[in-house]
């Protein structure tokens, strides 16, 4: 059976779209030997989903099952936090604290994270029109140090250190490690609390080990990080209202 709303992409060989009230939405499908039954999740950003399937399900069975879970796609996407534009007067995470983003008035310097009458901030500097920009090379900034940091410690408790560390803007996960060692980590994850970012560095560090999901590769996680199961928690909890953030 083949639905009028999906359209192969040519990325990758059992990628397609489905229409969702009027939105033209990637849907990733993830191949697992281990899963018993077919899986779907939203990505962070709502911008796409993601289905984990046995490897001998096939494309019908796969689009079929995403047609019948449309209307709690549907659901999720409308419940997803309002965007929140990076502009003065807005507030923001960063590092699990509220900051309400002000102009410091001046069109030079680099953006600050302080404190001013009790009230954490973000002050940047520049014109209005740059203030995203801005913002947003700071937070990948201060991204590149912690998680610099944090993998090294992680890296060394294995004894297995990755080939780079890279930050970026994905939508569908919050890390990667790929087969060459390197290790991607979203740069938004520096809004949220610490223990947050730590968990997310010992979860891309020990696929540096255990290049699966298994039982080996969270024991080894949860060894690096023992309230794994927390964080993972608030991720799911609250990992949206990171990706409401607009660039």
């Amino acid at each position: 059976m083949v639905f009028s709303f999906f359209r192969q992409l040519q990325k990758r060989d059992r990628d397609f779209e489905i229409e969702i009230d009027g939105l033209l939405l990637p849907v990733e499908v993830v191949e697992n030997d281990r899963a018993k039954r077919l899986t779907l999740r939203l990505f962070p950003a709502g911008d796409g989903l993601k289905v984990t399937a046995p490897s001998h399900v096939s494309d019908d069975e796969i689009e079929e099952f995403v047609s019948r879970n449309r209307n709690w796609a549907a659901t999720r996407i409308a419940r997803l936090p309002k965007r929140v534009e990076l502009t003065h007067g807005e507030t923001i995470p960063f590092k699990g604290i509220e900051h309400t983003i002000v102009s410091s008035g001046s069109l030079r310097g680099l953006v600050q994270a302080k404190v001013e009458n009790n009230q954490p901030i973000l002050l940047v500097p520049g014109e209005a029109s740059t203030s995203s920009r801005k913002l947003v090379s700071f937070m990948k900034r201060e991204a590149r140090k912690e998680f610099d940091t944090v993998v090294n410690i992680h890296a060394t408790t294995i004894g297995i250190r990755p080939k780079q560390i890279r930050i970026t803007d994905t939508t569908s996960r919050w890390g990667s490690c790929s087969s060459t060692r390197t290790l991607s980590f979203s740069w938004r994850i520096i809004m949220a609390p610490p223990e947050v970012l730590n968990y997310l560095a010992a979860h891309e560090v020990a696929h540096l080990k255990e290049m699966n999901h298994s039982d080996r590769f969270w024991k080894l996680t949860k060894e690096l990080c023992p309230d794994t199961d927390i964080q993972k928690g608030w991720l799911r909890t609250h990992g949206a209202k990171l990706h409401a953030v607009s660039v």
